[in-house]
């Protein structure tokens, strides 16, 4: 009997020209006539995500995690925005235990034509008491990141950084410490971006699993200094 071949899931041509034209008519009546192009686009980068995850499963673990727990709403927030347009211009995904409402650091998975498209994962928006805990890891124990980051195949896959940085150094550190550029940081987040012959890929589901790979190191990094320790802590 011969072995049964399983088809990956693909992101298409439609799905990108969909989100394209939705740049270009971002209005509610525009949407509800192409609503079927929507639901269509939905339902690929939903399956899509799926196959992420059970990818990704097979080294992280996503104990009750489904795809539509990771996948955001096209919908945006518009009641404190000047910007009126009622929807995203992104297709958006987090890959982590539960889905988007983890709380922890995560994948984050951003499909967007226009060359838009990326993948990335780290410190964004963190409160003052993680940013605070990574900055006193970075004074104590600077090579438990640098390891991680400076290694030559993630930073060739992750090139670029994203975040904000202090002109100044931070509250009691001196400006010549010889971990400054870090501890400068308020956002360290690394991304690789996706061009959309990349996205079209018959392989896309594996690069981007090959990536959460490269990532994991560092999500489980600043996932401990964020959260374990403290779980550590209570059940001593």
């Amino acid at each position: 009997m011969a072995a049964k071949t399983v088809t990956k899931a693909v992101l298409t041509a439609p799905t990108l020209q969909f989100m394209r034209d939705l740049a270009q008519n971002n209005n509610r009546e525009w949407f509800q006539l192409n609503r079927k192009r929507y639901d269509a686009a939905k339902a690929e980068f939903v399956t899509f995500v799926h196959q992420v995850l059970q990818n990704v499963s097979g080294f992280e673990p996503l104990p009750n995690t489904d795809a539509k727990d990771c996948i955001f709403r096209i919908n945006r927030d518009i009641r404190f925005s000047k910007d009126k347009a009622p929807y995203k211009l992104n297709l958006a995904a987090a890959i982590g235990p539960g889905g988007r409402h983890s709380g922890r650091i995560d994948y984050y998975i951003h499909i967007q034509p226009g060359n838009e498209s990326f993948i990335g994962a780290g410190m964004w928006q963190p409160t003052p008491e993680h940013l605070a805990k990574f900055r006193q890891e970075i004074d104590y124990n600077v090579e438990s990141l640098t390891d991680i980051i400076e290694a030559q195949p993630f930073r060739s896959y992750f090139p670029e950084i994203w975040g904000e940085t202090m002109k100044t150094a931070p509250k009691g550190y001196t400006a010549d410490h010889p971990h400054i550029h870090l501890l400068r940081r308020k956002q360290l987040f690394f991304m690789h971006r996706y061009t959309d012959k990349d996205v079209l890929k018959p392989g896309f589901v594996d690069e981007i699993t090959q990536a959460c790979q490269l990532l994991k190191p560092y999500c489980d990094y600043l996932n401990y200094l964020f959260f374990e320790e403290k779980d550590e802590a209570i059940t001593l």
